[in-house]
């Protein structure tokens, strides 16, 4: 059965890091590629960035571009999100989703290409 789960979130300093973790499990992670979403609170789920099945390709959204950080590692079925100088605006909550298609890119980061969701992990940007 298809599993994303997210992990690493928590509360940090306005100009601080956080890394999120998204473990994948029953399907090959590898063929896939992956992106992370945001909702901020009262507003709607966001991409913000996604990373190729092999890792060749990224793409950020201008909001965390030079500031965050999308890798993968295969071997262990797991997706990163490196997230520096991090603002009180960063806050929400943060999904991991998988694309619909195998071996398949996408220009954009919208929703309907990712049908498939952890249950987030919850940052908060505050002093």
């Amino acid at each position: 059965q298809l599993k994303i789960v997210e992990s690493g979130g928590g509360l940090v300093q306005p100009g601080g890091s956080l890394k999120l973790s998204c473990e994948a499990s029953g399907f090959t992670m590898r063929q896939y590629t992956m992106a992370w979403f945001h909702q901020a609170p009262g507003k709607e789920r966001e991409g913000i960035s996604s990373i190729k099945h092999d890792g060749d390709i990224v793409k950020y959204v201008d909001s965390v571009r030079g500031r965050f950080t999308i890798s993968r590692d295969n071997e262990k079925d797991t997706i990163y999100l490196e997230m520096r100088s991090l603002k009180p605006e960063d806050s929400g909550f943060y999904y991991c989703a998988r694309a619909r298609e195998r071996f398949s890119w996408y220009s954009s980061l919208t929703q309907d290409e990712y049908p498939y969701w952890g249950q987030g992990t919850q940052v908060t940007v505050a002093s």
